[in-house]
């Protein structure tokens, strides 16, 4: 069942997606991210639903969507009620990073609040948490009046879902699955996740649109890598998120990144040469010209140069890749710099992840 694009923010529509949450159902839905696959997050069973449908280890934690209170005529909202049943202590720090990025592409992962049940945590000590800015994520939150639980709406580990449609593709057969339809996802790939859980410290867990030189200029507040000398002693110890499998976000179709230039190199992993080769270009680039080989039959996709729009777009293109029958997809490696670091992130994950021997790599 979908709500067609006229209806979107039909009250009845929202309506009726709350009570399909408030039954205990799934229902997906849009964020500026990417599609969610959302229940209730006080309900055991509704949210074990979520891991049956994805396929999702149900060790691997979910992130809570709340939404952000009426301003009304304050300047400043008032999150601290919306977070207090779910979280343990609020720093001054997250307080800042919430005024300054929520609603918008940004999780945050506190100590969690003793009744935030363990399901949804993957059974850490841990909550993480976003607002997304999404204006149906939004209605939907504020009529439903609670967290609603939303890993991506795909199968585990595969290409997260961009549009309505891809979730159709991703779950036909699941057919009381409720659908909000919200046109294209804006920013394309999951939230930047920071972790605030030991609260002497932010750590960049999952990199995204908002990079950490965005959190230091509004903010001031440092965003520290896991690894950075100051934390290495208690990375053993951060939390599992959130597409932090090193196999994720993958095409069924084997996919490789490419160095400048070296196209061949990247085929040579593949002694029976593959014949259908389809290679992402840069939109500023000339065109193969001379890196062709005898026996492949290479066609370029064009894909942008500028680092928000390739974001927006990389999940369709891999999704639309994955679906017309290449032996072989090559992407360019992104350039060097952190409003890279996402679109990379997702980028290295899948290539591991990618190909019909997918759950080989995901037991390794």
């Amino acid at each position: 069942m979908s709500s067609d694009s006229s209806s979107l923010h039909s009250s009845a529509v929202i309506n009726e997606a709350v009570q399909a949450l408030r039954d205990g159902g799934l229902v997906a839905f849009p964020t500026e991210t990417v599609y969610g696959l959302g229940a209730d997050a006080k309900n055991p069973d509704a949210i074990k639903k979520i891991f049956t449908a994805k396929g999702r280890p149900s060790n691997h934690p979910l992130i809570v969507h709340l939404a952000a209170p009426d301003k009304f005529d304050r300047a400043q909202i008032d999150w601290v009620p919306v977070l207090a049943p779910w979280v343990r202590d609020l720093s001054e720090d997250a307080l800042k990073l919430i005024n300054t990025f929520w609603p918008g592409p940004l999780t945050l992962v506190f100590k969690k609040d003793k009744s935030v049940l363990n399901e949804l945590t993957g059974g850490q000590d841990t909550v993480a948490i976003r607002a997304p800015a999404h204006p149906i994520s939004q209605a939907l939150l504020r009529q439903f009046q609670g967290g609603i639980v939303a890993p991506s709406a795909n199968r585990f580990g595969k290409v997260s879902p961009t549009s309505a449609a891809d979730v159709r593709d991703e779950f036909d057969d699941v057919l009381d699955l409720m659908i909000l339809d919200g046109g294209d996802c804006e920013v394309g790939i999951e939230s930047t996740i920071i972790d605030l859980s030991s609260s002497d410290r932010a750590v960049l867990l999952r990199p995204g649109l908002i990079t950490p030189s965005e959190i230091s200029t509004k903010t001031g507040i440092k965003v520290y890598l896991p690894g950075e000398d100051a934390v290495s002693k208690r990375d053993a110890a951060l939390p599992r998120v959130s597409g932090s499998l090193r196999a994720h976000y993958a095409p069924t179709t084997p996919l490789r990144m490419y160095a400048s230039g070296r196209i061949l190199d990247a085929l040579s992993e593949f002694p029976d040469i593959k014949s259908q080769v389809a290679v992402a270009v840069w939109d500023s680039d000339s065109s193969l010209g001379e890196d062709g080989h005898p026996s492949v039959h290479f066609e370029e996709v064009i894909v942008p140069s500028d680092s928000t729009v390739f974001t927006s777009r990389l999940y369709r293109t891999l999704r639309d890749l994955d679906q017309q029958g290449w032996d072989l997809i090559l992407f360019p490696e992104p350039p060097p710099g952190e409003e890279w670091d996402g679109v990379r992130d997702r980028l290295q994950r899948a290539c591991f992840g990618s190909g019909p021997s997918f759950s080989n790599h995901a037991n390794s």
